[in-house]
């Protein structure tokens, strides 16, 4: 078998393209498994006999545990470098497959997502050390078109997510979207012991002591559980887990405060206000996005009664239009006006959605499939670029990570509203309820950023005229 430990190095000059297949695969095994699940979860309900409020822990057991993961991976890969992690991750994505394959009930299925939510966790960070590997050893900037191949990439799956998972469904039943992990983890796992290499060129900024700060990692976990059981289940009994999560939060914090090498280094916070509306701003705007995409898709299905496959080509237009609005106005550097549009789109798709019915047109639902995609388009865009300007250099990495994992905490509310809305079954009446709850969202999203002074200054670093 072929190792780059033995291989001749890339190009001096460029970057090693050989690189790019493992890096694609792997980085698209977690929007596969977060867009594909979406139209099976009536399937799932109806063959084990489970309610809406069941299964839609088939969603958030993979985003508590990648927002878990995503941070820890990360951390693992700067320790131990991208090939070990990419490996454990593919082993764990196959694992998963084969655990969803076999499982009787929802509660298996749970710890296969779990697993997978894990096993997905190394492709988006191993792909991000590479890239700065490769900047290192050629002693150039990265191509600018690595870094677009992988975002369209990781968005094109999205495209296809639901739509192919109405097809395997079609073809094999719900089992077969599991199942189509163990082939994606296969390739993973070859494509990554062909062509990543045992060490790469920043072997030498690795931490001499390789020591993972356990305490931290197990207090941010606790915190994470507490709160998402909490929203799993909203009642006034319940009250004392979203205290729980608070004390575990602010002890991680002041834990965290004291190291020197913390697992998340929550300085990033200290003094910096437009940054905790920026990450305010994300946890709104995937709630919305999410909401969309499990609620309406299990409406599609259970109260529209579309097959999964129909309801998959339905969305279709969503993230079609999402990928062109981003190639055509991604270029554009102004930011503001970006998350105004995206804000808009969010209200009027909630509003659309407050006049369908179980005798919706298809081309009604359609459109709103289309108007959904300008902020699916934009939205993640402009506020990844915001961070960029708000963000301490120093530590942007720590900065992005809680990006993403803010994002996870989006899409955990957007499970815990499609379970408490759709509560049985995923009839008109609760999809109704869900449209306000979005709608409500959307406003704050707009409101804080049509009163957010410091997005100005953004636009003026941006554009370049403000040094």
């Amino acid at each position: 078998m072929i190792d780059l430990v033995t291989a001749k190095p890339g190009p001096a000059d460029r970057f090693d393209r050989r690189l790019l297949a493992p890096m694609m695969i792997g980085a698209v095994l977690n929007p596969v498994n977060s867009s594909i699940i979406a139209v099976a979860l009536v399937p799932i309900a109806t063959a084990l006999g489970a309610p809406a409020s069941e299964t839609a822990w088939l969603v958030s057991s993979l985003y508590l545990a990648t927002s878990i993961g995503q941070p820890l991976v990360g951390r693992l890969v700067d320790m131990f470098g991208p090939r070990r992690l990419s490996i454990a991750g593919a082993i764990l994505t196959g694992l998963a497959g084969v655990i969803g394959v076999f499982a009787p009930n929802i509660a298996v299925l749970v710890i296969a997502r779990v697993i997978l939510g894990f096993g997905t966790c190394a492709g988006y960070p191993a792909a991000m050390y590479l890239i700065r590997s490769e900047a290192t050893r050629t002693g150039m900037r990265s191509p600018a078109g690595v870094l677009t191949a992988l975002s369209v990439t990781t968005q094109t799956i999205a495209v296809i997510g639901p739509t192919l998972g109405g097809l395997l469904i079609q073809v094999g039943g719900w089992r077969a979207t599991f199942a189509v992990n163990i082939p994606l983890a296969l390739a993973s796992l070859v494509l990554t012991l062909l062509f990543l290499p045992r060490h790469t060129a920043l072997d030498a900024t690795r931490p001499a002591r390789r020591r993972l700060d356990l305490v931290g990692i197990a207090l941010f976990a606790a915190t994470l559980v507490c709160l998402l059981l909490f929203l799993m289940n909203v009642q006034l009994a319940q009250l004392w887990l979203l205290g729980l999560a608070v004390v575990f939060g602010a002890g991680f914090a002041l834990w965290e405060l004291r190291r020197d090498d913390p697992f998340i280094d929550v300085r990033v916070f200290a003094g910096n206000v437009p940054l905790l509306v920026t990450y305010a701003r994300a946890v709104l705007a995937a709630t919305v996005s999410y909401c969309y995409l499990y609620g309406f898709t299990q409406w599609l299905e259970g109260g529209r009664g579309l097959s999964p496959a129909l309801a998959g080509l339905v969305l279709l237009p969503t993230f079609g239009v999402g990928i062109v609005v981003a190639w055509v106005f991604g270029r554009r550097p102004e930011i503001r006006w970006k998350l105004i549009v995206g804000a808009l789109g969010q209200v009027v798709m909630a509003v659309l959605l407050l006049f369908v019915g179980p005798e919706a047109a298809l081309w009604a639902l359609l459109l709103i499939a289309v108007v959904v995609g300008v902020p699916q388009g934009i939205v993640n865009l402009a506020i990844q670029n915001t961070l960029y300007h708000q963000a301490d250099p120093t530590r942007m990495g720590a900065t992005s990570g809680l990006l993403r994992t803010f994002m996870y905490l989006g899409a955990m509310l957007a499970s815990a509203a499609t379970g408490a809305f759709f509560h049985t079954t995923a009839n008109t009446a609760g999809l109704h309820e869900l449209a306000w709850f979005m709608l409500g969202a959307a406003v704050v999203f707009l409101v804080i950023t049509l009163l957010d002074r410091s997005l100005r200054r953004v636009d003026r670093l941006a554009t370049g005229h403000e040094d």
